[in-house]
């Protein structure tokens, strides 16, 4: 069982996620080393890298978000 306080951390911690990893993406389409020629034509290894990072905490953010939400209500 999880207990109230980590509950709300939990949330937090995925709320966190959610919302910062998407304006780092945009960082990077922004980045001039993310493109080899032309936006969205040619994407170097330093996009598709940043890319699964951003997709994987996105996705852990996610997880732990719906395990604190699901631990508060359980309370």
């Amino acid at each position: 069982m999880i207990g109230k306080l980590a509950s709300w951390l939990l949330i937090a911690a995925g709320v966190f996620n959610v919302v910062i990893w998407p304006r780092f993406f945009k960082a990077i389409v922004d980045d001039d080393r993310a493109w080899g020629g032309a936006r969205w034509q040619e994407p170097t290894s330093f996009f598709w890298v940043h890319l699964v990072l951003i997709g994987t905490a996105m996705t852990l953010g996610v997880i732990v978000l719906v395990i604190g939400i699901r631990a508060l209500r359980g309370q």
